[in-house]
């Protein structure tokens, strides 16, 4: 994630990790059940993550 500005959601995502976006919401999903990313306040289409702060 060298370089990597803004705030990440699902398209950033797939864009990044070269995989349809289903897989990218699935991949998130899993970050947030491991408590490595939160979701930031919002939602929608609009669902942005952050690294969680430890």
């Amino acid at each position: 994630m060298d370089g990597f500005e803004g705030k990440l959601n699902t398209s950033k995502w797939a864009k990044m990790a070269k995989c349809s976006s289903d897989t990218a919401l699935r991949d998130i999903q899993d970050l947030l059940k491991k408590e490595i990313l939160e979701q930031e306040t919002g939602g929608g289409r609009n669902t942005s993550y952050k690294i969680k702060a430890f």
